[in-house]
């Protein structure tokens, strides 16, 4: 298994693995290209299939965003020069045979030409709610909302989110002992929505909660 290192660009929550003295053979091939699949790093959604040569690879480490060779044009383009529609890298991954690429990354818009989500027509949307509001609420933290209750929770500081989180706690509890199914679904999401919050303020994500629960599975 080849060593990855890790490259902080924004937070603990936002991080860019690249393999390290990754060995891909460009050879292979008599073009020298080699595929490179892009998959949505939030939603695991395929994005595209590209291709890339040895300086198209080489600008993508460098500048973090996509770059391909055009074999209509014979030349390297950035995905989203024109469009604004930039992909930005979070990973990059060799599979097997050295000759194909798997670039994990966040788009900044459509992905195809077309103005589709992805060039295979689908809608670039997770399946996982709970992940589509813990982005929704990284997002009110990073671009705060004047109107927007969960912004003005950021502001007040991590012991008001904390003590929000306490307060739903009990209030689902006092829940659960009546027999009142929709109150204790309400302050069940209540308590959920208020730890999310809490998770994007330790700059922890859902994810990384997940797996420490994983380990713990006997």
């Amino acid at each position: 298994m080849q060593e990855t290192k890790k490259l902080e660009i924004i937070s603990k929550s936002e991080r860019c693995l690249f393999a390290e003295n990754m060995k891909i053979n460009f050879e292979k091939y008599a073009d020298g290209l080699v595929p490179a699949i892009v998959q949505d790093a939030k939603t695991q959604k395929v994005l595209m299939l590209g291709f890339m040569n040895r300086a198209a690879f080489e600008q993508t480490e460098t500048t973090r965003k996509a770059v391909f060779f055009s074999r209509s044009r014979q030349k390297l383009w950035t995905k989203g020069e024109t469009s604004g529609n930039f992909l930005d890298v979070k990973e990059i991954l060799l599979d097997c045979d050295a000759d194909t690429i798997l670039i994990k990354a966040r788009p900044s818009g459509a992905v195809c030409h077309t103005g589709t989500d992805t060039c295979f027509n689908e809608k670039n949307e997770t399946e996982n709610f709970l992940s589509e509001l813990e982005e929704k609420i990284q997002a009110r933290k990073l671009e705060p909302k004047e109107n927007s209750y969960t912004s003005k929770l950021f502001a007040k500081g991590i012991n008001k989110i904390a003590q929000k989180v306490g307060e739903e706690a009990v209030e689902l509890i006092i829940e659960a002992k009546d027999n009142n199914e929709e109150s204790f679904k309400n302050e069940a999401a209540d308590l959920l929505y208020h730890l999310l919050v809490l998770f994007a303020e330790k700059e922890v994500e859902l994810k990384d909660v997940l797996e420490t629960l994983k380990k713990r599975k006997r």
